[in-house]
């Protein structure tokens, strides 16, 4: 039961104490990692706690896929790698994520707080080149971790209806999709979750602000990111090729 609270209750945590959780503590939150069902293993957690990390955390763990290490035992086996890269590179995101969920389910019941950051494949430069990672190694997003200085409420989620679907995919009616929109909308206004960020995000095309503070939440924040941002797939294929994956060349 406590375990299921914790998950039920589970929110992104952007202010943190300067205590440092103990060594301990951080082997027993990767070990949790570890645990989780898996591909073929196919990722690296890369931890720093020097500098300043985002929001203050003390500890910030860059979780990778990672293909050198399976070229490396598959060549001591005399075995060559043939399955395509991109194949290896969905399981490795799939062990990558399930690890690291696994890894911030285990550090609430430490009593410690996380968020993801999700840029890390558009730093994968600065990145790779900061901790000095061979081929083949990616990194999947980056993960702030310490103990709380912030008590938030947990987000609000799509109703169940709106995700859990039995048999077949529905039609989904317009009123349902209000209906969905509605509660995630309302939600984070109650909150005050983007005033309190100052986070609407600027209008880059031809279209008139018509949003404030007090109507702007986040299906429309979700909008304005995907209708705008990473028009052109060669951005992070580009990445992907400098990193030795061959993926969407001719």
């Amino acid at each position: 039961m406590k375990l299921l609270e914790n998950l039920m209750q589970r929110k992104s945590i952007r202010r943190f104490e300067k205590k440092e959780p103990s060594r301990e503590t951080i082997e027993k939150v990767v070990r949790a990692g570890q645990q989780a069902p898996f591909t073929a293993q196919l990722y690296s957690f890369i931890l720093s706690r020097k500098g300043r990390h985002q929001f203050g955390a003390p500890l910030l763990f860059t979780i990778c896929a990672d293909l050198h290490k399976l070229d490396r035992i598959m060549a001591k086996r005399n075995w060559k790698v043939v399955t395509n890269d991109f194949s290896l590179l969905l399981f490795a995101i799939q062990d990558a994520l399930l690890a690291a969920g696994q890894m911030v389910t285990a550090a609430e019941s430490l009593g410690l707080g996380s968020c993801f950051l999700g840029g890390a494949p558009y730093q994968a430069e600065k990145i790779i080149e900061e901790y000095e990672l061979p081929p083949r190694v990616f990194p999947i997003v980056q993960l702030v971790m310490g103990f709380p200085a912030e008590n938030p409420p947990p987000r609000p989620r799509y109703p169940l209806e709106f995700s859990l679907f039995e048999e077949k995919y529905p039609d989904f009616s317009d009123e349902e999709i209000k209906e969905a929109m509605r509660v995630m909308d309302e939600g984070y206004l109650e909150e005050g979750y983007y005033e309190r960020r100052t986070g609407i995000i600027d209008l880059e095309i031809d279209r008139e602000e018509t949003f404030t503070y007090e109507n702007y939440s986040w299906t429309e924040h979700i909008s304005r990111k995907w209708g705008q941002w990473l028009k052109d797939e060669e951005e992070i294929l580009s990445k992907l090729r400098a990193c030795g994956f061959n993926i969407g060349d001719s």
